[in-house]
């Protein structure tokens, strides 16, 4: 089985596992106590702090453990919102976080607070200029990741830190993807990252906060890692993350190489392989190891059964993978096909023979789908240079197979208007258009549904 999922969860790493059972011998006891058990734990607890901010390229005493990355999001975001509450309430974020910051800034939302959502180009990058526009008096506090969970799109950190700096505005950094490949680079304030995405056990999370940033930790706190985390520490597993993250440092570089490669043999010959298809992401600004495509008139989940049937482990951001059966909202905002998306994200050490199965597998997966697939006959009615492709009721990629079945019939500078009521056709019918040169006239309301208008230009 090939485990191509690493930007969910990576395997977990050799050093990180030797290191677990190490310190589960010693690291059992009460950090805070001064006997001779509570002294050890306390010495790996401080070892790993040490080692975790050489790491991240900050102070040991700017480091704090967290149960989980996505606490150390909630924990970074509330603090320093609430440190900088007499500055204002307006929140800064951009269109393609993580669920964990958009949940964070929907909470603060429904608490009053403000929130600015900076857009994407297609490649999934904001602009700096965006968050610069942004900015207000009241802006309390902006986040941006350093790279994108779907499509791997790294973003410009550094000079969006800039630009908050120069207006005395803190940036929050979720690393959870990149901390692993390397420092985030920037005048950053706060970074947010998560052990089990670069092979350290799951359960542990990063918080740094620098010093001089003003940080009011919300809800009930104690005296363990500042106040900031309350809880009795998981120091086996703390341990484990760190030893797990310095190894991977130290193998980064070379891997980094090695995995490009692959991600790029995978980008270039999918669309070779496999026709109608549209590979997503920044082409060069990018991670190592993540490759994202979307496969026109394919059922996203359909896709993923067929290809674990053969052996390999994938993700998606279809919205036929989702069961509120929205398009995600990466490729939402993005504005590239939603449908029949794979996400394929190489773990360090992925074998080359493994990545050509791969590439051998696919084009029949996705023939299989679509043979399966094979859209009903659409109910039509046709007005004069006009013709009706009635898909209401049915899912994607439903009717942008029906749009393309009949489009052929109609001539050219007339009109086809898709009746649907499903969310991702919003997204997919114009995603369709581009890649086949016709033209997407727009979307009006309808009786039931929306209807989109496609014209025939070639």
């Amino acid at each position: 089985m090939a485990y191509f999922d690493a930007a969910s969860a990576a395997p977990l790493h050799p050093v990180a596992r030797q290191a677990l059972l190490a310190s589960l011998d010693e690291g059992w006891a009460d950090p805070a106590r001064l006997y001779r058990e509570g002294r050890k734990a306390r010495m790996l607890l401080d070892a790993a702090r040490e080692a975790a901010a050489e790491a991240v390229g900050c102070r040991a005493d700017e480091v704090v453990f967290t149960p989980s990355g996505t606490r150390a999001v909630h924990t970074g975001i509330a603090g320093a919102l609430a440190g900088r509450r007499r500055v204002g309430r307006h929140l800064i974020v951009s269109a393609v976080e993580h669920s964990s910051v958009l949940h964070s800034a929907e909470a603060w939302e429904a608490d009053g607070g403000s929130v600015t959502r900076v857009a994407v180009n297609r490649a999934g990058a904001v602009d700096p200029s965006g968050y610069a526009e942004a900015l207000r008096e009241d802006t309390a506090l902006a986040c941006l990741q350093s790279a994108n969970h779907e499509v791997g799109t790294e973003q410009p950190v550094a000079e969006v830190a800039e630009v908050c700096r120069a207006a005395g505005v803190p940036l929050l950094v979720d690393a959870a993807q990149s901390l692993g490949w390397g420092p985030v680079g920037g005048d950053w304030s706060l970074l947010t990252a998560s052990a089990h995405k670069w092979g350290g056990p799951s359960g542990v999370g990063l918080l740094v906060v620098r010093k001089g940033v003003r940080f009011a930790a919300q809800g009930p706190v104690d005296e363990r890692e500042s106040g900031r985390a309350p809880g009795f520490e998981n120091i086996p597993a703390i341990v484990a993350a760190v030893a797990s993250l310095r190894a991977v440092r130290a193998e980064a570089a070379r891997e980094a190489v090695r995995l490009r490669e692959l991600t790029e043999r995978i980008r270039v010959r999918v669309p070779e392989l496999v026709p109608d298809v549209e590979v997503v992401g920044d082409a060069g600004r990018r991670l190592p190891g993540i490759v994202t495509f979307s496969c026109l008139y394919v059922d996203g989940e359909a896709l993923l059964h067929e290809l674990d049937r053969a052996g390999f482990s994938v993700s998606s951001g279809s919205s036929c993978t989702s069961s509120t059966l929205t398009p995600s909202h990466v490729l939402k905002a993005m504005g590239v096909l939603s449908e029949g998306n794979v996400r394929v994200s190489l773990p360090p050490g992925t074998a080359e023979e493994d990545v050509e199965r791969f590439l051998e597998v696919l084009p029949g997966a996705v023939a299989g789908v679509r043979e399966k697939l094979g859209a009903p006959a659409p109910a039509t009615a046709v007005r004069a240079q006009e013709l009706v492709v009635d898909s209401l009721g049915k899912r994607c990629p439903i009717p942008v197979i029906e749009l393309a079945k009949v489009f052929g019939g109609v001539p050219v500078g007339g009109l086809v208007r898709v009746l649907s009521d499903d969310e991702a056709a919003r997204l997919d019918i114009p995603a369709w258009c581009q890649m086949r040169g016709q033209e997407y006239v727009g979307e009006e309301p309808a009786e039931r549904g929306t209807a989109y208008l496609v014209r025939r230009v070639s």
